[in-house]
């Protein structure tokens, strides 16, 4: 199943740390077979505030995503964007190809009731 590393990223003051951490990144993604799928675009915030801008980069799966993360080579050139830009990255599983959120429901609403949290 696709995972994804996911960056909220703040405005920072240009610095050419970040650009070489830029002309660097996907070298360290290509053998984990990590894709941008969002970089750079603006952000339309429909519902709260939302400052800076956000990352999308997709793998095959939650292993290739950690093993990116992880790895010597993104872990080298990972300063150079964290000393100049504030932010929060996760990972995070995708859902697969028929997800249904009808039954994502069901079991939240059962596990909610089960435990006292919705009424029987």
């Amino acid at each position: 199943m696709t995972a994804y590393a996911v960056g909220h990223l703040r405005p920072g003051k240009p610095h050419e740390e970040v650009f070489t951490y830029m002309d660097r990144i996907q070298d360290t993604m290509d053998p984990f077979g990590g894709r941008f799928l969002v970089h750079g675009a603006a952000v339309e915030a429909v519902e709260g505030q939302w400052p800076g801008t956000i990352v999308l980069i997709g793998f095959p799966d939650m292993d290739r995503a950690r093993a990116w993360y992880r790895s010597s080579a993104y872990q080298e050139i990972l300063p150079l964007r964290t000393r100049h830009l504030e932010g929060e990255v996760i990972l995070v599983d995708g859902v697969g190809a028929g997800y249904d959120v009808t039954r994502t429901a069901a079991r939240l609403r059962e596990e909610a009731r089960r435990t006292g949290a919705l009424p029987a």
